[in-house]
């Protein structure tokens, strides 16, 4: 009680503002552009508790899935600017759509005011357990001895898995074909059933599956919940480092004073021993990034993936 009531005082003044007049005490709208049940809808949940108990508003969480997180997103993007509506924003919607598709309707950095970082996740490269590819340098031996000929699936074109199968080519020098499905779960059942040899995925989405082998985890060091698993570094590959990023992010004009408010919510809440070890569960490390640290990120992961989808004539028309 006494995290919510300190982080509660400061926002009694704000809720005076004329920032926040038109709002009053109404529910803070969350639109999470990504269907229930995944990672981000689980993260922007999180985040909603938190917001929730420390600054005593109820928050509302909106799945409004569609086009790579951008449909949800430009609905915040071109909503009003007062406060009474965030999105979770992420390195789908924030930085490898607007690299791939021409179509995305919004300014990834000048059209929102980005608030605050929930979690990043690391991907893994994953095999079947019970087939021949048991380290990351066999398999790359494989795909030099046969250029073409290995499969690795993804969660669909233009997607963070397919961006980084293309990023794997290019730093090992090889051609591993890319096979498009519609969401991780199908791409799973067929790298377990033979039908291609790997896939590049979220561990939340991965990490538990026995019938798996994770090759490598795109993380500069170990993951506490995967300590066996060797980085990407480790394999001789450090530009593989990367995470799937989710944060929180208003429409640009959103008042900056309640931006900070909902950013010192956000990680004070996340920081807690309980709230750590439950992110720990899913890969992420805690982190205390403010308005600016969360903002600088976003703008350097646009021009990051972007080079990367040229490079690899990537486009998800």
């Amino acid at each position: 009680m006494r995290r919510r009531t300190l982080l509660s005082a400061p926002l009694a003044g704000l809720l005076a503002t004329p920032a926040l007049a038109q709002t009053g005490r109404r529910p803070l709208r969350l639109v999470v552009p990504f269907p229930a049940g995944g990672t981000a809808d689980l993260l922007g949940r999180l985040a909603a508790r938190e917001i929730e108990a420390a600054m005593g508003m109820p928050v509302v969480v909106e799945n409004r899935a569609g086009a790579g997180g951008a449909i949800g997103s430009d609905a915040v993007a071109k909503g009003p600017n007062d406060g009474s509506a965030i999105v979770l924003s992420n390195i789908a919607s924030q930085a490898i759509g607007p690299a791939v598709s021409r179509n995305v309707p919004y300014d990834p950095v000048r059209d929102f005011l980005h608030i605050a970082l929930v979690a990043a996740v690391p991907s893994a490269i994953a095999v079947s357990a019970s087939g021949p590819i048991r380290t990351m340098a066999e398999l790359v031996e494989r795909a030099k001895a046969s250029p073409g000929a290995v499969r690795f699936g993804s969660n669909g074109i233009g997607t963070s898995s397919h961006v980084k199968l293309e990023l794997l080519n290019r730093a090992a020098g090889v051609e591993i074909t890319h096979v498009p499905y519609r969401g991780s779960a199908p791409a799973v059942t067929d790298v377990i059933g033979g039908q291609v040899e790997g896939l590049i995925a979220a561990v939340p989405d991965i990490g538990r599956n026995d019938r798996l082998r994770l090759l490598a985890i795109t993380l500069p060091e170990r993951a506490a919940r995967w300590p066996e698993v060797p980085t990407v570094a480790e394999a001789g590959f450090p530009s593989l480092v990367a995470t799937n990023w989710f944060g929180l992010s208003g429409p640009a004009g959103m008042p900056a004073e309640i931006a900070q408010r909902i950013n010192e919510a956000v990680v004070a809440g996340l920081n807690t021993p309980a709230m750590v070890d439950r992110l720990a569960e899913l890969g992420a490390p805690p982190n205390r990034m403010s308005v600016a640290e969360y903002t600088a990120m976003v703008a350097a992961e646009v021009p990051r993936w972007a080079a990367v989808a040229q490079a690899a004539n990537i486009r998800a028309e």
